[in-house]
């Protein structure tokens, strides 16, 4: 893992790691991208007000529950009483692109997971990353390289936090939120997308 990012936009953002490197910018994280007090208020107003569903899908030869709660929103129709507009205008600040959805992710505790998995190429605007903002408690993600040696990267994603992958990260890792056996607190993952049009 490099110290530093090695991209001119991340001159001012010290804190800022390179987990994975690849032409578009590679996988890269902030600790620090929000402070304390501001991702404590996010987290609790998204908590309490955003639009959660709990879904279920087939799996072989039976319908099971997802295990998160989850939330989407278009950024043209983002509601006034949640802090997305604002996060949208920090997260493009930090990792430019067109972002046009966002998916929330609620973890509620340590049984709520997401299996290793890259996003759906045909989902996504090539060439623009998939940036997401942690708030609650924190939770390991997992990054393994799909191919060769398969090395596996784990990083904490602590509140206040930001994590962004390259499109070209897709194509050569998956990533994934396992499950855990200590105790949990509930955690959201806000996740800003450049999805085509249509």
């Amino acid at each position: 893992m490099k110290a530093l990012c090695d991209y001119a936009d991340d001159l001012f953002a010290p804190d800022c790691q390179t987990l994975v490197d690849d032409a578009e910018g590679g996988v890269r994280y902030w600790p620090g991208f929000v402070d304390a007090a501001t991702a404590q208020a996010w987290f609790e107003t998204l908590h309490a007000q955003a639009a959660w569903t709990h879904l279920q899908r087939p799996m072989y030869d039976r319908i099971v529950d997802v295990p998160r709660l989850l939330a989407h929103y278009a950024t043209d129709e983002l509601p006034d009483a949640l802090p997305l507009a604002r996060m949208l205008q920090q997260v493009r600040a930090r990792v430019p692109a067109p972002y046009n959805r966002i998916g929330m992710n609620l973890y509620r505790d340590g049984h709520d997971s997401v299996a290793m998995h890259h996003d759906k190429l045909h989902t996504l605007l090539r060439g623009h990353p998939i940036t997401l903002v942690s708030l609650g408690a924190p939770r390991r993600m997992l990054i393994r390289a799909q191919r060769g040696a398969r090395e596996t990267i784990a990083v904490d994603l602590a509140p206040g936090s930001l994590l962004s992958m390259s499109h070209a990260s897709q194509l050569s890792h998956e990533h994934g939120i396992p499950k855990t056996r200590r105790a949990q607190g509930p955690r959201i993952s806000v996740v800003f997308r450049v999805r085509p049009p249509g």
